[in-house]
């Protein structure tokens, strides 16, 4: 979830405690912790073990897109072992539905950062989305658009067949919603100006500027040194909460907010008996 800003808080308070939201960053945390990826860290070299256990274990649960479109896993697939200086290649001793290997890729990640990165991301917007929409609409949403996100990257990579993992297309789903239903709040973030400088933005300008940074990148327009990132996935995942936000917003109204202290209450000579 790279941007120009990195949002730390948004000052738009909830009403209810966001249970789903802490429940989807909990769970994509133990699968972290449980995957081949979160041994990975350090600046030491990785040896090609690990990196061959990794990529087999990312083409077992992960979404490739030549797998998707034809719903069939498949022939030859890494088998987590090395061949020389390569990781064996091999049938496969399993078997995959792809169409729910959507669904595990969302709650894969290939390292720490970008695991810190989207559940950043999400912590800070999917509060307010779950408050809004409440905990099962929201969890709707939420793997709707990383469905979306993932089958039109596929159809515009039909024959990639490199799996896609992470939660960042469900994510970018969240930042598009957020964007319509609460443009104007305030968003403690993080700007890259000689250090990284704290500032309170509104959330038009955070998330329109992580959509624009997304296309550029998307386009080949930016720089990048994320080359495995599919960018198209997070243009797609947010063009997807916007639009359902968008109908969302028409068809129920917001409620009315109270930004200060509670009305006070006023007693009529009844309440005095």
């Amino acid at each position: 979830m790279g941007g120009v800003v990195i949002p730390v808080h948004d000052v738009n308070p909830v009403r209810r405690v966001p249970w789903m939201t802490y429940g989807l960053i909990a769970a994509n945390v133990i699968v972290f912790l449980r995957s081949p990826a979160s041994s990975l860290v350090g600046v030491e070299e990785l040896g090609l073990a690990d990196l061959c256990r990794q990529e087999a274990f990312f083409g077992h649960y992960g979404a490739i897109p030549s797998e998707m479109l034809e719903n069939e896993q498949l022939q030859a697939v890494a088998t987590g072992e090395v061949s020389g200086t390569t990781c064996a290649v091999g049938a496969p001793a399993y078997v995959k539905i792809p169409a729910l290997s959507v669904l595990y890729s969302m709650f894969l990640h290939a390292g720490w950062l970008h695991l810190l990165g989207n559940m950043l991301f999400l912590m800070v917007f999917g509060n307010n989305i779950e408050d809004r929409w409440g905990k099962l609409r929201f969890l709707i949403f939420y793997l709707a658009t990383g469905y979306l996100a993932a089958y039109g990257f596929a159809l515009a990579n039909p024959d990639a067949a490199v799996p896609l993992v992470g939660a960042s297309g469900a994510v970018s789903g969240v930042l598009g919603a957020y964007l319509i239903l609460y443009p104007g709040a305030r968003v403690w973030s993080l700007v890259p100006i000689l250090l990284f400088l704290p500032l309170r933005l509104p959330a038009w300008l955070v998330l329109g500027t992580w959509f624009l940074l997304q296309y550029l990148y998307a386009t080949g327009s930016g720089v990048s040194d994320g080359g495995s990132v599919a960018y198209l996935a997070h243009i797609i995942g947010f063009v997807a909460g916007v639009l359902v936000a968008i109908v969302a917003r028409v068809a129920r109204p917001s409620p009315p907010r109270r930004d200060g202290p509670p009305p006070p209450i006023v007693y009529s000579k009844r309440h005095w008996r």
